[in-house]
């Protein structure tokens, strides 16, 4: 169980760092905006820092916070429908393979699954203006979570990978490494985003990306996982 739980949290790492591309088109703006309100001036680069480490702290809270709630929604199901888990681990790896087709610009079908998230962003979207301008780093942690709950295919193909852990726990830290695994390009947004909109734009890269989400989507489908049990 262990090994499984370190191999999961490494996948969704993996899946974060691999996405950046499309973090980067979904919060990157916010991000290198948060640098560039900042007076230049005696200790620029450490408040730059503690603003971009606030808003993402904030961020990957709230995805902590959304896949604890996923999770306690499935376990509940789970215990009363014995035949959720393969429909969720249909549904984790059919939401990555779309996030995939999505990344190398074949298919944009993931939109559609974007927009269930719309009526909640539409509650949550008018509390970030409470907080501008974001001139205090608890304001960019306020901004941070609130972003969180940006409708994003990239995170609804991970949650549904953290609604197949066994635990609401393990659900919440799966959710934490894609998270961390986001944080690189989200930082280096803000010190460098000349260097980042060139490597997303870089099409073999995005379509490296791409394969590799499809490959995980693949490989999350129950009949992968039935054939492994056969061998």
């Amino acid at each position: 169980m262990e090994s499984e739980l370190v191999l999961s949290y490494t996948s969704a790492y993996l899946i974060g760092l691999m996405g950046s591309a499309h973090c980067l088109g979904m919060c990157g703006g916010i991000s290198a905006s948060l640098s560039m309100a900042l007076p230049v001036g005696a200790g620029y680069r450490r408040r730059q820092t503690l603003m971009l480490l606030a808003f993402n702290g904030g961020r990957i809270a709230s995805y902590v916070a959304i896949a604890t709630l996923v999770a306690l929604l499935s376990t509940s199901a789970a215990d009363q429908y014995a035949s959720i888990g393969p429909i969720l681990r249909t549904l984790a790896g059919s939401l990555l393979i779309l996030m995939g087709l999505s990344m190398g610009r074949w298919w944009q079908g993931i939109r559609y699954v974007e927009r269930l998230g719309s009526p909640v962003w539409k509650k949550v979207s008018p509390l970030t203006r409470r907080v501008m301008p974001v001139d205090r780093t608890w304001k960019a942690l306020i901004l941070g979570g609130l972003w969180g709950w940006l409708p994003c295919g990239l995170i609804y193909s991970t949650l549904g990978w953290a609604a197949l852990q066994p635990s609401v726990g393990s659900a919440a830290m799966t959710m934490l490494f894609f998270g961390l695994g986001t944080l690189p390009s989200m930082l280096a947004t803000g010190y460098a985003a000349g260097w980042i909109n060139r490597l997303k734009g870089n099409s073999r890269f995005r379509q490296l990306t791409a394969v590799l989400l499809i490959g995980f989507g693949i490989w999350t489908l129950p009949l992968m996982h039935l054939t492994h049990s056969g061998h």
